[in-house]
C-alpha cells in the first residue's frame, strides 16, 4: 500500500461514526427518513410514522388558554406583520383611549400630554413623503375593499402590488387614488373574485376611465399575468342578489358555456354577459325578472342586456 493510499483510508472509528450518523437519519424498521415534525418536536419516520422522540422540545407558551380572549390577554407578542400598513405594523402605536393601565380616565393635563404624544408618534411613523404616500394609498385600499366586501387576501395582494409600483417609480404623474384602485382591481382578478369596474368606481374617488388607464399601465409595467375574466364567475353574485332559483342559475351557466364554446364572449363585457345569461335563463324557467332589475344589480345598461340575451338565446337554441 502506497503512502497516498494510506492517507485516504478512513480509520475504523471514522467509519463507525459515519454509520451512526446515517443510522440516526434512517428508520430501523423501514429504512425511511426521520424528520422532526409537529409543534412538540416529535421525530418521526416519513414512511411508516414510527415515533422516536416525543415531547423533545415544547415550542409553545408556558401558559394555557381556553378562549380567544384569554389567549389575547396572556400573549406577550404583538400583531403579525401585514403589507396593509406602510411600516408593516412594526412600529408602536399610542392608543386613542384616554385611560391609564388600570382603565381609569386620566386627568385633563395627562389627556393633553397624550394628545401631543399621539401627534408626534404619527409624525415619526411617516417620516417622509414616500411613507405618507404609502400610508394614504394603503388606507384607501382597505376602505374600498371593506366597502366591496373583498377578503383579506385580496387586500394584502393589492398592498403588495402598490408597493411594487412605488418601488419601480410608477407613481409620478398619476393619482394615488387611481393607482390604489387599479391595484385592488388587479388583486381581485388575480384571486378569482372579480367585481364590475363600475363597483370600484362607485367606492373610489376617481372616475372609471382613469381606473381603466391606471390598471392597463400597472398591468403592463409590472408584467401581471392576469387571465381574461370568466363571465361565469359573476353568476353566483348576481343570482344571490336577484334571488333566482337554482334551476335558473344552472341554466344560465349552461348558456354561458355554450356561448364560450362558440366564442361569443370574445370582446364583450363579462359582467354584461353574465347578467344577460341570467335574464335569458329566466325566460326558459318562467321566472318574472325585468331588464331594469337585472340592470340595477349588475351595473350594466338595459341596452346591453337586451342585445346580449337575444344573441345568447340564439346560440343556445342552435346548439347540437
Amino acid at each position: 500500500m502506497t503512502h497516498q493510499e494510506h492517507t485516504h483510508e478512513r480509520s475504523p472509528d471514522e467509519r463507525t461514526a459515519d454509520r451512526e450518523s446515517v443510522a440516526e437519519d434512517q428508520c430501523p424498521e423501514c429504512q425511511g427518513s426521520i424528520t422532526q415534525t409537529g409543534d412538540r418536536g416529535e421525530r418521526t419516520c416519513e414512511s411508516c410514522g414510527l415515533v422516536f422522540e416525543e415531547n423533545w422540545v415544547d415550542h409553545g407558551p408556558e401558559w394555557r388558554a381556553f378562549t380567544s380572549e384569554e389567549r389575547d390577554e396572556k400573549s406577550r407578542v404583538g400583531a403579525p406583520t401585514t403589507p396593509l400598513l406602510h411600516d408593516k405594523g412594526l412600529s408602536s402605536t399610542i392608543g386613542w383611549q384616554d385611560r391609564d393601565a388600570s382603565g381609569q380616565a386620566v386627568s385633563d393635563r395627562k389627556r393633553a400630554q397624550l394628545h401631543r404624544l399621539r401627534t408626534w408618534d404619527e409624525r415619526f411613523r411617516t417620516k417622509d413623503a414616500h411613507e405618507r404616500n404609502l400610508k394614504h394609498a394603503l388606507g384607501e385600499i382597505s376602505r374600498m375593499a371593506s366597502a366591496l366586501g373583498l377578503p383579506e387576501s385580496v387586500r394584502e395582494t393589492a398592498g403588495a402590488l402598490y408597493r411594487r409600483a412605488v418601488e419601480d417609480d410608477l407613481l409620478p404623474g398619476r393619482s394615488i387614488e387611481g393607482m390604489s384602485t387599479a391595484s385592488l382591481y388587479a388583486a381581485a382578478r388575480q384571486h378569482g373574485v372579480p367585481r364590475p369596474l363600475t363597483e370600484f368606481a362607485d367606492v373610489s374617488r376617481v372616475e372609471k376611465i382613469r381606473i381603466q388607464r391606471a390598471y392597463r399601465f400597472l398591468s403592463r409595467e409590472l408584467g401581471l399575468e392576469i387571465e381574461p375574466e370568466d363571465p361565469a364567475r359573476y353568476l353566483p353574485q348576481f343570482a344571490s342578489s336577484l334571488e333566482v332559483t337554482d334551476e335558473t342559475e344552472r341554466r344560465s351557466r349552461e348558456i354561458l358555456d355554450v356561448a364560450t364554446s362558440n366564442a361569443v364572449h370574445s370582446g364583450k363585457n363579462p359582467a354584461g354577459l353574465a347578467a344577460a345569461a341570467l335574464y335569458a335563463a329566466t325566460h326558459l324557467t318562467n321566472e318574472k325578472l325585468t331588464q331594469d332589475v337585472v340592470s340595477d344589480v349588475a351595473n350594466v345598461s338595459q341596452v346591453t342586456i337586451r342585445n346580449r340575451y337575444q344573441e345568447l338565446l340564439e346560440v343556445y337554441g342552435n346548439r347540437e
